[in-house]
This record gives C-alpha cells, sequence and structure tokens, in this order.
C-alpha cells in the first residue's frame, strides 16, 4: 500500500507555528463541543475517518512549505484519508495551498 501526504504553503516560520495553525481550529472545535480540552485527547479529535489529529505530524521543506503525514506507522494516510485530510484543512483554511503527494519510499 501506498502512503501519502500533504504538501502545504502557508505563512508559518517554523514547524511550530504550522503545526499550531493544523492543530488550533480542530482543538477549538473540540472545546466548544466538549467543554474543555487536555492533552491525551489529540488521539481522540477525529479531523477525518480513521485519521485522529494526535496522529499528524509536520515537518519543515522549505520556507512556508510543509510535509503532514501520518507518525503511526500501523496506520498511513492512504490517498483516499489523505484527500479526506485535505479536505478538513481546506475547510478550516489554515493554509494557502494543499497537495496531496505520495511519500518517498524509504
Amino acid at each position: 500500500m501506498r502512503e501519502y501526504c500533504l504538501i502545504v504553503e502557508g505563512a508559518y516560520l517554523s514547524e511550530a507555528e504550522a503545526e499550531h495553525a493544523l492543530r488550533d481550529p480542530f482543538i477549538e472545535d473540540w472545546v466548544e463541543q466538549k467543554g474543555r480540552f487536555r492533552l491525551h485527547n489529540m488521539d481522540e479529535i477525529m479531523i477525518a475517518p480513521g485519521v485522529t489529529l494526535g496522529s499528524l505530524g509536520v515537518v519543515m521543506l522549505d520556507d512556508r512549505v510543509f510535509e503532514i503525514a501520518s507518525t503511526d506507522a500501523d496506520h498511513p494516510l492512504t490517498e483516499h484519508t489523505a484527500n479526506a485530510v485535505a479536505e478538513a484543512l481546506r475547510r478550516q483554511g489554515m493554509f494557502d495551498d494543499i497537495k496531496i503527494e505520495p511519500r518517498p519510499e524509504e
């Protein structure tokens, strides 16, 4: 099975900023629904079917260009789940450009 990732562009100067941009809208939605947030909730916040917020990692590739991929080796992003994550990110509007690409094979 081929693993996919998202290549995103945004006005963020570091991985930490891009990671906050990725997580903040979903955490805010969670707090509105549940009333509070704790760190362990990251693995409960579903942003697409089968993909939790806690399972995604952000790596800076270039100035303002980042890769978002699964950090869970048992649950890599498939093309289908990568598309679902991309749609969730587009709805939140935190990145200027979002592309789906196969991850390089190691």
